[in-house]
This record gives C-alpha cells, sequence and structure tokens, in this order.
C-alpha cells in the first residue's frame, strides 16, 4: 500500500448492522491504482448469504430504531453525516484519486459534491408533503408518501461518491434502509463513508455495503425478495438484466444508463464563451461520464472556425497521474482501455482534427489514452451511435434546426444535450424538440447540479435522480379516504 493510500479501515469487511464483517468465504479481490496498474489494497468478494445478511439487517432497522425516527431526526442524521465528510474531505479525496485514477482536484470537487447532495437531503427529509384532494360531500381525502422499505444501490465506478450521494442519501431522507453495492473497481470510498455513518450514530442496518462482483452479489441484491426498490446506474446491458430481476418480485426501479450526448452549436455561437465547455465536457473524468457531450454538432456556417479553435484545445490536453492533478487522468482499468482503443480502431476511416498526448511522466503500467476529436463524423457512423467512455469527440456538420434535431434525436440515448445560440426563441424550440432528460443552454452541467432532475429517455433509462423527484422516486404514495358525514 502507498504512503497515500493509508486507510482508517479494513478494506476487506463489509458493513451491515452497525458493524463489520469479515466476508463469507473470505475471498478478496485486487484494488488498482489506475495511474500504475499496481495493486495497493484488496476488498471483500462477498456472496449471495452476505447480500440476505445485510437485507435483514436493513429489514431490522425499519422495524427498530431507524424506522422510528422522525423526519427531522433522519435529516440531522444526514447533516451530521455531512460534516463528518467535509472533516475527512482531503482523506476521502485522496483515496477516490487513488481508487479511481481522477485528478485529485476533480476528486476534491466530488466530495463537495457528496457533502452537498447529503446538505440538500437533509433539508428536504421533512419537507416531503403529501396532499388533501377535494372529493364527495363528507369524505376528506389526503395523501401521504411513504418509503419503499429496504432499497438497493448499485453504483459505478466513474462517480462513486457523487452517485452514492444522489442515491442513498435520498433514499435516506425518505426513510429507506439502504443496501450499497459499491463497483469492484471503486469500493473504497463507499467504505470509508460506512465509517463515517457510524460515527454519525445512524441506526444499526439502516445503511449497509456489501462489496464484490456485480455479476453475484450485484445480481443477488437486484433480485433478491427483501428489496423494494433497485438503483442502478451503468451500461445499458447490465440495466436490462437488473431491470429484468427485479420485475420477478414486481419492484420499482431507477436506471441511469449511457449517454451519447450532443452539443450542438449554432452558427451565432459566443464561440469565446462556449469553447472551454465544448471540449470539457466530454473530457471530464477522461470521457468516462454517461452525460459527456461527446457528439458536436456544428453549423455549416462556422464549422471550421469552431473545429479550429477545439483542435487548438485538443493539441494542448495532457493525460497523466492523478494524483499528479494532470487534466485528464487513466481510465478505470485495462479492459476500458482495450475497449477505447478498439473504438478508436473503428474509426481509421475518418479524419482526426486533432489528438492530445500522453504525459511523458505517465506511468507504463497506468490506463493511459490520448484524447482524440474526429471531425466530419457520418452521424450513423458507429464513433457517433455507440458510447465510447473514453476521451473521444467526434463533430458533425449540420445545415438547419430541422437537420440538427434529426441527428440529435438519431442514437438510442437520451440523457443531456446542450444547445449553443443567442436566438432566444431558437432556444425555446430547440429545447422542446430534443430528446433528452436535461437541456442547457448556452452552459453544459454534466449532469446538472444536485437540485436539477437527472435522468434520461431511451435506452438512457427512466426515473429521475437529484433534487426533489429522486424523493418521490424512492417512496410510494398512500391516498386515505376518510368519511365522516
Amino acid at each position: 500500500m502507498t504512503a497515500d493510500a493509508q486507510l482508517w479501515f479494513d478494506p476487506t469487511g463489509i458493513f451491515w448492522g452497525g458493524a463489520w464483517h469479515p466476508v463469507t468465504g473470505g475471498d478478496t479481490l485486487p484494488v488498482l491504482d489506475p495511474s500504475t496498474g499496481v495493486e495497493f489494497a484488496r476488498i471483500g468478494r462477498a456472496t449471495t448469504m452476505d447480500i440476505d445478511a445485510a437485507v435483514m439487517a436493513a429489514e431490522s432497522a425499519l422495524s427498530g430504531d431507524w424506522g422510528r425516527l422522525s423526519p427531522t431526526e433522519r435529516g440531522r442524521l444526514l447533516m451530521k453525516l455531512r460534516e463528518l465528510v467535509l472533516e475527512r474531505a482531503e482523506d476521502l479525496a485522496r483515496l477516490e484519486c487513488l481508487d479511481v485514477g481522477k485528478p485529485i482536484s476533480q476528486c476534491r470537487a466530488d466530495v463537495t459534491a457528496l457533502a452537498r447532495y447529503l446538505e440538500f437531503y437533509a433539508g428536504a427529509a421533512d419537507k416531503l408533503h403529501g396532499d388533501t384532494i377535494p372529493y364527495q360531500a363528507g369524505h376528506t381525502v389526503l395523501t401521504i408518501r411513504e418509503p419503499h422499505g429496504v432499497t438497493g444501490h448499485i453504483v459505478p465506478w466513474n462517480y462513486p461518491m457523487q452517485i452514492v450521494g444522489r442515491s442513498v442519501g435520498a433514499a435516506l431522507a425518505a426513510g429507506n434502509a439502504c443496501v450499497l453495492k459499491p463497483a469492484e473497481d471503486a469500493s473504497l470510498s463507499s467504505l470509508a463513508l460506512a465509517t463515517l455513518v457510524s460515527e454519525a450514530g445512524f441506526p444499526a442496518g439502516a445503511f449497509n455495503v456489501v462489496t464484490g462482483f456485480g455479476s453475484e452479489v450485484g445480481a443477488a441484491l437486484s433480485g433478491h425478495p427483501g428489496v423494494h426498490h433497485v438503483s442502478f446506474t451503468g451500461s445499458v446491458d447490465v440495466g436490462v438484466m437488473i431491470q429484468t430481476a427485479a420485475a420477478r418480485n414486481v419492484v420499482p426501479v431507477t436506471l441511469e444508463l449511457g449517454g451519447k450526448s450532443p452539443h450542438i452549436v449554432f452558427d451565432d455561437v459566443d464561440l469565446d464563451a462556449a469553447l472551454p465547455t465544448l471540449v470539457g465536457a466530454c473530457m471530464q473524468a477522461a470521457g468516462q461520464t454517461c452525460s459527456a457531450a461527446s457528439r458536436v454538432l456544428i453549423q455549416r456556417g462556422v464549422y471550421e472556425r469552431v473545429i479550429a479553435a477545439m483542435a487548438g484545445v485538443y493539441r494542448g490536453l495532457a493525460v497523466g497521474p492523478a494524483m499528479a492533478d494532470a487534466r485528464i487522468g487513466p481510465l478505470i482499468n485495462a479492459k476500458q482501455k482495450q475497449r477505447v482503443e478498439a473504438m478508436l480502431a473503428r474509426g481509421a476511416d475518418l479524419a482526426i482534427a486533432a489528438q492530445g498526448r500522453v504525459a511523458p511522466d505517465a506511468p507504463a503500467g497506468g490506463y493511459y489514452v490520448a484524447p482524440t476529436l474526429f471531425r466530419d463524423v457520418p452521424p450513423d457512423h458507429v464513433l457517433a451511435q455507440q458510447e465510447i467512455f473514453g476521451p473521444v469527440q467526434v463533430a458533425i456538420p449540420f445545415s438547419d434546426e430541422a437537420e440538427a434535431i434529426a441527428i440529435a434525436n438519431g442514437t438510442d440515448y437520451g440523457l443531456v444535450a446542450g444547445v449553443w445560440t443567442q436566438d432566444g426563441a431558437r432556444q425555446f424550440r430547440m429545447a422542446h424538440a430534443l430528446r433528452a432528460g436535461q437541456v442547457f443552454v448556452n452552459n453544459y452541467g454534466a449532469g446538472g447540479g444536485i437540485e436539477l432532475p437527472f435522468g434520461g429517455s431511451g435506452k438512457s433509462g427512466h426515473g429521475r435522480e437529484k433534487g426533489f423527484e429522486a424523493l418521490y422516486g424512492f417512496t410510494r404514495l398512500k391516498t386515505i379516504t376518510l368519511r365522516h358525514g
């Protein structure tokens, strides 16, 4: 283990029922630093028996101390957890940097986002109201929102802290008891959070973490008869499997899957304002972002000017070690590096506008891929249709609004879109016409802020996270009708 990775917990254990336990069988999995490819820790490889134990612990919490807390008390616990996260902010950031390979400054921003999610949902916990409904004379009708019960959370490796914050934070605020299964490539921050949950004083079983392979414990969690709602962020193929497993128990699922999100750049773009975002919204997390703006649709009147400006930015991009705070870090693992390189090879018939470089101090064993910008890409080309999840961006020319809309909506995905124009009427026309869960005009939030509902359509998934919409998704509505004469 490196000096930067001094852990304050045993990563081979799992957390359920308010205590740490060894995994059944005692097997472990390696934790590799993406910047070097070197193992620096190990996590537990849990089994279905461990999922059973965690779910039982969550059920006990709901019928016990956790279930008896008022919304105000739940909010105070979340706020205490937020304070502890901020106290350990640098430790958490360095841990995430080594585990995920994100530049350290981005990891610090992720810690801040985690704390902000906890703050938001702490404040929202006692503001989740029902309604009264006018009805027949002599009747009073009201609705209340109740937690689903035990919720399962399967989070990916690209933004572990943020996605745990927006998913688990909302579920706990609504009164659910959570079982979290982090990605096997990025489990350390979730385990670290469990130590802080315990320190904050959450009742035993309210929050549980089980590590291991998705094909083993992830599958067991999504299909467990004791789980009443499943939240998943990840690939389309795995999302289909999780939804199928949950459907056998007839429980709701929130799916946030892939994206092939477009920037749409019109002739009247303020290029100076747009340029940093046109590139940055794809390069964040080395392109390993569901909402990455990996397609840039550019109106022909400014096409060459925009391409030239973007190419200039690309030539200055360097990929390097995460702890050195390179602007772009490595990919998560060797498998992802091979996948991105295979996709680049499928673009051999395309013109490359510009490429960045791998920094000379990047260790040979790290998972580095140079940023690449393709130009004049046909809208139906595989690189314009499939999610690459790497530092690869394609530029596509268009003539008018109708063609831009057809190209933008012409994939299986519908997560996020960005529109760059000074024409106010066009801004609204485009926002209404685009098939996307979020549309940004003259900005691009790469998923948006804590308060902004986030989710997609088509193969980008369904359901909404963030903001109050997430709280609605983590509750079920009950109607009560009183006849009083």
